[in-house]
């Protein structure tokens, strides 16, 4: 990283350890002139802003030096959480504070190009709510339900997402924004991450409200069955984008469930809320997935209690080996099933079989951005990716060359 860089004074803005000219001067070495030219190239961009003085600094004698803030307002961000059923979709201001949302129905297994489709004309509606122009739009998030190769934004084999596999949801994405939004064609094309949806959930949840906790883990237990980690702010993808996919450990005892991904005996085929609907609807209460769960467990619906503690019980038995090898300070439940049958059956297994080292401060707790886990997640993505130093200073001399071409 280019310590004089506007980028990395950004980053030091941004992150609190530099607040105003002086505190930049100390913690760079840079001059006062250098320091000064890299915040004009932030301040012509409209990401850093000068501020009041703190009203103690004021008291304590002398002229309190103005201070430096990232500009939230100055951009919005573009974000959608895909389930397979539903979605959710939002703009956002580069805090994460939702400035526009819209949810509705929109089914995964229809393919990519509908999907994507649909959620352009949902983004386009959203900035016509929200009052934002499309040219405030600096990035677009995507949560999925699937695995991804993070550096390319493409799902690998999802066995939730059928016609997805490879896809390039990037390139597919700008394509339907483009289609229904008026934008300037000689501008640059809108940046596309694509994540998944328990790794997004697990970010956002630990940043909110887990900052300092250094290993957090999140399960996220609805249509399907998936865990986000987040290790020293992180989010831990594993070699390839698959790690966390617990909903396809293979449990003994049940030969005979079949999975989605094709094998038998999967976390999945007998935990998931698509598992506990069918076993529902076979016990006489008709149910269509994992948010119909919810809603029967919403009521104390007998059935339904009953067969989320099991599913508890099952997925507590995964996760005492998953907690053994990662040794989480917090453990977060989210997603349809959340709620006292299921968190109960959940600690019973776990406590009976982790070691009480791995779990004597351990935290076990629910979702608290609950639906909004997710968007704001994206948002972060977007946000942290974009406006890193080495993406920061890139894009603002991808600025500076289109201006002098102007």
């Amino acid at each position: 990283m280019n310590q004089a860089s506007a980028g990395h004074l950004l980053s030091l803005i941004r992150s609190g350890q530099a607040g105003t000219r002086g505190e930049l001067q100390r913690v760079t070495g840079l001059s006062r002139s250098t320091v000064g030219h890299r915040l004009d190239q932030l301040f012509r961009a409209g990401w850093v802003r000068e501020t009041s003085p703190d009203p103690v600094e004021a008291t304590t004698g002398g002229r309190p030096p103005v201070r430096l803030e990232f500009d939230a307002a100055h951009a919005v961000v573009l974000c959608a959480d895909l389930e397979t059923r539903h979605a959710r979709a939002a703009v956002l201001d580069l805090d994460g504070t939702l400035l526009a949302e819209h949810s509705g129905s929109l089914l995964i297994n229809q393919g990519p190009d509908q999907a994507l489709d649909r959620l352009g004309q949902w983004f386009a509606l959203l900035l016509e709510k929200a009052d934002v122009p499309v040219s405030a739009v600096c990035g677009i998030g995507l949560s999925v339900p699937g695995p991804v190769d993070a550096p390319t934004g493409i799902v690998v084999q999802p066995p939730m997402m059928p016609g997805w596999d490879r896809y390039p949801i990037p390139e597919g994405m700008r394509r339907a924004f483009a289609a229904h939004v008026s934008h300037d064609t000689s501008a640059p094309p809108v940046p596309v991450l694509v994540e998944n949806d328990a790794n997004l959930m697990a970010y956002a949840e630990q940043r909110d409200g887990f900052a300092g906790c250094p290993a957090f883990l999140l399960v996220k237990v609805s249509t399907g069955i998936g865990a986000g980690v987040v290790v020293n702010g992180e989010m831990y993808r594993g070699f390839d984008g698959a790690a966390g996919d617990i909903g396809h450990i293979r449990l003994s005892g049940h030969p005979h469930a079949l999975c989605r991904c094709g094998s038998y005996g999967c976390l999945a085929a007998v935990a998931s809320g698509r598992a506990l609907a069918e076993q529902l609807t076979a016990a006489g209460v008709p149910t269509a997935s994992g948010s119909g769960v919810r809603d029967q467990l919403s009521i104390g619906q007998p059935d339904a209690v009953r067969l989320a503690r099991e599913a508890g019980r099952l997925v507590g038995e995964v996760l005492a080996t998953v907690v053994t090898l990662l040794n989480p300070g917090v453990l977060m439940i989210a997603g349809d099933l959340t709620g006292p049958p299921f968190l109960t059956g959940v600690r019973e297994l776990l406590y009976q079989r982790a070691m009480p080292r791995t779990t004597a401060y351990l935290q076990v707790v629910s979702s608290r951005l609950g639906d909004h886990a997710g968007l704001r997640g994206a948002a972060a993505m977007v946000v942290e990716s974009l406006y890193a130093p080495e993406h920061a200073d890139a894009r603002l001399a991808a600025a500076v060359a289109g201006a002098a071409h102007a």
